[in-house]
């Protein structure tokens, strides 16, 4: 039989794990065979994780432990950070691991989420976002340049922050449209559309002055990208 003290170490020991559903958004080298990794979760928004042994060959988080891996992680919740125990991951997005550009769009969009999230905020949307324009990126049905165009101004939405259409300027009625749309609609039906070389330029232009505006802030990837454009 086991006595009261037993049974509330046991417990204590049981809360300490969590299961959260997230993107990992970037992983470093840590010690000569760990890693640190930025977790985007619903439930608690952007958490720093260790996954100890991460780096061996063999090891069984070593893939899980990928930027873009998207599932299900059990943590092991200490006094000061998480470490990871184990990984279920739904979806690896594989086609970026072939496709260079589509790969350096979806670090781009990993990164644009790592700036804007804070731990213990309720960052669900801005997760959904990522996620779906992951899916976007990888199944190529829409040019990569919307897709930007797309996450960038709803990231501004998600925060609170899109001011709509531009009004200083005369616009193509389908910019207009454009741009109402992905402020208003539900993240997951925000990559259900395309829009003329034309339109598509101005939404670039307008991303780009709202993205300085808004954000003011260097992305590496998107350094990137642009000596690929």
């Amino acid at each position: 039989m086991r006595d009261a003290g037993t049974a509330r170490g046991e417990k204590k020991y049981m809360q300490e794990y969590i299961m959260v559903t997230g993107i990992i958004l970037k992983q470093s080298p840590v010690a000569e065979y760990d890693r640190h990794i930025s977790l985007l979760t619903r439930e608690r928004g952007k958490l720093s994780v260790f996954a100890r042994g991460a780096r061996r060959p063999g090891n069984k988080l070593a893939a899980a432990t990928n930027p873009l891996s998207f599932g299900r992680f059990k943590l092991y919740e200490g006094k000061s950070s998480y470490t990871l125990a184990e990984a279920e991951i739904q979806n690896y997005f594989e086609e970026l691991r072939t496709d260079y550009i589509g790969a350096c769009y979806g670090m781009y969009f990993a990164e644009v989420a790592d700036y804007y999230t804070r731990e213990n905020n309720d960052e669900s949307q801005m997760l959904k976002l990522l996620y779906q324009s992951l899916r976007a990126i990888s199944a190529a049905s829409l040019p990569n340049p919307l897709v930007r165009c797309v996450f960038e101004c709803k990231a501004i939405a998600v925060n609170g922050e899109f001011p709509g259409p531009p009004t200083d300027r005369k616009l193509e009625e389908s910019t207009v449209y454009a741009l109402r749309y992905i402020e208003a609609s539900p993240v997951e039906k925000l990559y259900t559309f395309t829009v003329t070389d034309t339109v598509l330029a101005e939404l670039e232009q307008i991303a780009e002055e709202y993205m300085k505006r808004y954000v003011g802030h260097t992305f590496r990837s998107l350094e990137v990208l642009k000596t690929l454009s």
